[in-house]
């Protein structure tokens, strides 16, 4: 079966680089003309400078940014005149000013008791006035980041990791603050300030891009909406993404996830380097030999400084050592270095196609590794060694799932899931097919139609290319189209009914002789799915009817009887002798006994959720179905014969004009009852007395 690629592509790059290129020139332009504005109304005179600190000192002050200026003096004592020269124009035009007026020696006192102040002042640029003021200022700041550096690097660690809890991740956020989120631009604005005190290297070209582009969709934003929100709202994605020159929300956002990652990732690389420079220092032991320490953690791999590095015998023609070094890493729980990285990406052979089984058997590894490999993994993507050992990950790389359900891309889903499924290995008789199918289970979102369905053509061709066995792959495929099937029939068909068991069992009779082993792999691929998905997706109750329907199917497979339903309690008989329907509430328990018909279920739940009982175990019991002209037509459902009216103990919806609201509901009545809304009548044939029989 052959998969049609998807005809929608990114925009032309011409189209998308011509907007951004706009929007940088417009930047300039505004910077050049706020710096010529500024100076005019600045008078000259001696010792006195404007400076300019945060996003127009850098001349990246977008339409809905703050203008932040610093008047620098050296006691003047018409400064007070001077200053409102300047801020009372600036406030007419209604731009947003934050302003200070300072000596040297008083900024330099506020840097080194405001953090935040601190690092506004080390990107400080002249706009007018005495340029050796504002030299020195900036050479005075420097000096203190620079000697205090142990410290204040701790203290803006714990500033990043308080922000990041607050604003999440950009790159996983369907809605995510393109300033303030982890991944965004105020981390590279902070990667800059480390920078600045020596303890690691400036961003580089990628990250410098990567920041661009959270610059221009800034921008974007503040153009399109007219507001200075930062935070990109799905709304206003698809007119974002115009104003960008891309297709549409769907490559804005694929765009800004992998922005994003770049930047996390750099900044999980500086934050080690910041985390060990601001450790306090051991004493070296006499006996403790001087000189590199390594020790190895692998074949061909060693650490060095809580890093894994090539080994100086590391053969780089092995098609294995790539993953083989990966898999060492996660199984130490140490990131790779990135200097190894580049090595290993520009120099280190790939396995050829089939895989070898070492290099098999090094993936199964590092999947095997836990939440681990997570990090690993995705130094192997940023440095572009995933792609070009699954050639298929390109279609879900980067790709946005826009489901509040999903708290991550689709590739990174994927590798969660592997992660997860590595706990539940000892529960399966191939954990090696259990890690690669969580790998792959989602494969097919990449492409067009059912992801199940081709995601399983995709699976049967990567696990060839893995080098498996043909019954394999066939299981591998089997698990990859079926990986819904435990938890969607299990939460909305009767397990209880033999009908449902044997369609599972059907289902993955496509491997004969493997269908407990398929049986196995769906069961605990659904847990670890689920909980990658995120909390909404997964709980107890899911986890225990896919168990159960699991271990139903597996006893039908082995030529055992299914369980019998559970016999009915002697109330719930009675109940079930009423041919209108009757419903009891025992405590927390609601038992409801009506006609089955189509609508049943849902109909008796939104009559208990409307009235906000609280249900802890709900149970159908199905009755002599009511003949078709017994049952009347919607309308006679809706009202009683005389019309009817609305309840009055259940008050109608009412609108707000933002959203539609309902008042605190009262008691439910007789009429109302969840029988109500099984049958036009009350549950002893007569109308409801409210007169209105259906919720």
């Amino acid at each position: 079966m052959a998969l049609a690629r998807e005809t929608a592509g990114p925009a032309p790059a011409g189209a998308a680089g011509a907007a951004r290129a706009a929007l940088r020139a417009a930047r300039a332009d505004r910077a050049t003309a706020l710096d010529a504005w500024l100076a005019a109304l600045l008078p000259s005179r001696p010792d006195i400078a404007l400076a300019a600190v945060g996003s127009h000192a850098r001349r990246e002050l977008t339409p809905g940014g703050d203008l932040d200026l610093v008047l620098l003096h050296r006691g003047r004592a018409d400064v007070a005149e001077l200053a409102d020269r300047v801020w009372y124009p600036v406030w007419d035009s209604g731009t947003r000013l934050d302003h200070s007026v300072r000596t040297v020696n008083e900024a330099r006192t506020v840097a080194r008791g405001d953090l935040k102040a601190a690092l506004g002042l080390l990107s400080a640029r002249r706009v007018c006035g005495d340029r050796a003021l504002v030299d020195e200022l900036r050479a005075a700041v420097l000096a203190d980041w620079r000697a205090d550096a142990r410290v204040r690097l701790a203290e803006l660690a714990e500033l990043s990791r308080a922000r990041w809890d607050a604003q999440g991740e950009l790159a996983f956020l369907l809605e995510p603050d393109l300033k303030e989120a982890r991944g965004g631009l105020r981390d590279v604005h902070v990667m800059q300030a480390v920078a600045a005190s020596w303890v690691a290297s400036a961003p580089d070209a990628r990250v410098r891009g990567a920041h661009d582009l959270l610059l221009d969709v800034r921008h974007a934003l503040h153009d399109v909406t007219g507001r200075s929100s930062d935070r990109l709202v799905l709304q206003e994605q698809d007119a974002v993404a115009k104003a960008l020159g891309m297709l549409d929300a769907g490559v804005l956002q694929r765009a800004v996830t992998e922005a994003a990652r770049a930047i996390a990732y750099a900044g999980d690389n500086l934050w080690r380097r910041a985390e060990r420079f601001s450790a306090p220092r051991r004493p070296r032991s006499a006996a403790r030999p001087r000189g590199v320490e390594r020790s190895p953690v692998g074949d061909g791999a060693v650490e060095h400084e809580g890093e894994v590095v090539l080994a100086r015998n590391a053969d780089l023609d092995d098609p294995a050592l790539v993953l083989r070094v990966a898999a060492a890493a996660a199984q130490a729980g140490l990131p790779l270095a990135p200097a190894t990285l580049d090595r290993l990406a520009e120099r280190a052979a790939l396995p050829s196609e089939p895989w070898p089984a070492p290099a098999r058997d090094a993936l199964v590894s590092l999947l095997g590794a836990g939440p681990a490999a997570i990090g690993v993994w995705e130094a192997l993507d940023q440095a572009g060694m995933i792609v070009r050992l699954l050639p298929d990950w390109e279609r879900v790389r980067n790709r946005p799932q826009r489901n509040p359900v999903h708290r991550f891309t689709v590739d990174r889903h994927l590798v969660e899931c592997a992660a997860g499924a590595a706990a539940l290995t000892r529960e399966v008789a191939r954990p090696d097919l259990l890690l690669v199918g969580a790998l792959l289970h989602d494969i097919g979102k990449g492409w067009p139609g059912d992801h199940s369905v081709g995601g399983a053509v995709v699976a049967r061709d990567l696990g060839a290319r893995l080098g498996f066995a043909p019954d394999d792959v066939r299981v591998l495929e089997a698990v990859v189209r079926h990986h819904l099937l435990l938890p969607e029939t299990a939460t909305r068909r009767d397990i209880d009914d033999p009908k449902t068991v044997r369609s599972v069992t059907d289902a993955v009779a496509a491997v004969p002789g493997r269908e407990h082993e398929i049986i196995e792999l769906l069961a605990a691929l659904a847990v670890a799915d689920g909980q990658a998905t995120g909390p909404a997706a997964w709980g107890a109750w899911k986890a225990r009817l896919v168990a159960e329907l699991a271990r139903r199917a597996t006893a039908a497979l082995s030529g055992g009887t299914p369980p019998p339903a559970p016999a009915l309690a002697p109330e719930q008989l009675a109940l079930a002798r009423h041919d209108g329907g009757s419903v009891r509430v025992t405590g927390s328990r609601v038992t409801i006994a009506a006609p089955d018909r189509p609508g049943l279920l849902w109909r008796a739940a939104g009559v208990l959720a409307l009235h906000r009982l609280a249900v802890r175990t709900a149970r159908t019991i199905s009755a002599p179905t009511t003949p078709p002209d017994a049952r009347g037509d919607e309308s006679r459902r809706r009202s009683n014969g005389s019309g009817g009216r609305p309840c009055s103990t259940s008050p109608p919806f009412r609108s707000t004009g933002r959203r539609r609201t309902r008042p605190p509901s009262k008691p439910i009545c007789a009429g109302c009852s969840p029988t109500a809304s099984t049958s036009p009548n009350g549950s002893n044939g007569a109308p409801a007395p409210c007169g209105y029989g259906a919720a």
